[in-house]
C-alpha cells in the first residue's frame, strides 16, 4: 500500500479534490434550488404532496440513465455529472424543508405577524431558523449520498475517485479499489460532521435546549 501512495500520491490527491468539487457544487446547487422551493411548497400543501411524490418517482430512474440523459445536452465531463448529482440531491432537501417549515408552530408564526412581520420577514426570521434541524438533516443525507454517487462521474469522464474504483475493477487490482473507496468514505464522514457543526451553529439557542430536554 505504501508503494501505491509513493507512486500515485499526487494523482490520488487530485482525484480526491475532483470528487470533492463535483459533490460540493452539486449539493450547493441542490440547496439553492430545493430550500426556496420547499418554503414555497409549504404555502400550497395540497399541491406540495403531489409535487414531492412526482420528484420521488423521477428519482427512481437509475443514476446511469440520468447521466446518459445529460450527455447529448451538455456533453461528457464534470458538467453532466454535476447535473445528475444535483438532480439526486433535490428530494431529501426539498422534502425536509417543506416538512420543517410546514410544522413550525402556527401560533409562533401568527404572533410574529401580529407584531407586524411580513410574510418574507416571517420566513427569514422565524420559520427557517426554527426548521433548521429538519432542513439540515436533509442536506446531510443528500451530501453523504452524493459523495458516494460521485464515483459514477468516472463513467462519463468526470474524474474523481471513481476513476480508481473502476480501473481497479477492470484490472482486478484491489489496491486501486481501496484507493478510491477509502478517501470517498473519509470525505463523507468529514462532510457529515462538518454539517453537524454548522447545524449546531445555525440552530437557535432556545431550540437547542428543547432538543436536549427531549
Amino acid at each position: 500500500m505504501m508503494e501505491f501512495f509513493a507512486e500515485n500520491g499526487n494523482e490520488l490527491l487530485f482525484k480526491t479534490w475532483e470528487h470533492f468539487y463535483i459533490s460540493l457544487v452539486a449539493i450547493v446547487l441542490g440547496v439553492i434550488v430545493a430550500v426556496p422551493l420547499g418554503v414555497l411548497l409549504s404555502r400550497v400543501p395540497k399541491f406540495a404532496d403531489r409535487f414531492i411524490s412526482f420528484i420521488g418517482v423521477l428519482q427512481t430512474i437509475p443514476s446511469l440513465a440520468i447521466l446518459a440523459f445529460f450527455i447529448p445536452i451538455v456533453g461528457i465531463g464534470k458538467i453532466p455529472a454535476i447535473l445528475a448529482l444535483f438532480f439526486y440531491s433535490l428530494l431529501p432537501i426539498l422534502r425536509n424543508t417543506y416538512i420543517g417549515v410546514r410544522d413550525v408552530d402556527r401560533g409562533v408564526v401568527e404572533a410574529g405577524r401580529g407584531m407586524g412581520m411580513s410574510n418574507w420577514q416571517s420566513i427569514i426570521s422565524m420559520e427557517l431558523p426554527l426548521s433548521i434541524p429538519v432542513i439540515m438533516a436533509g442536506i446531510r443525507l443528500s451530501t453523504v449520498y452524493l459523495i458516494g454517487w460521485a464515483a459514477l462521474a468516472a463513467f462519463i469522464g468526470g474524474g474523481g475517485l471513481g476513476d480508481f474504483i473502476f480501473d481497479g475493477l477492470n484490472l482486478y487490482q484491489p489496491s486501486l479499489i481501496l484507493a478510491g473507496t477509502i478517501p470517498a468514505t473519509i470525505l463523507a464522514v468529514i462532510a457529515d460532521r462538518s454539517l453537524a457543526l454548522l447545524e449546531n451553529k445555525l440552530t437557535p439557542e432556545g431550540l437547542k435546549d428543547s432538543y436536549e430536554t427531549a
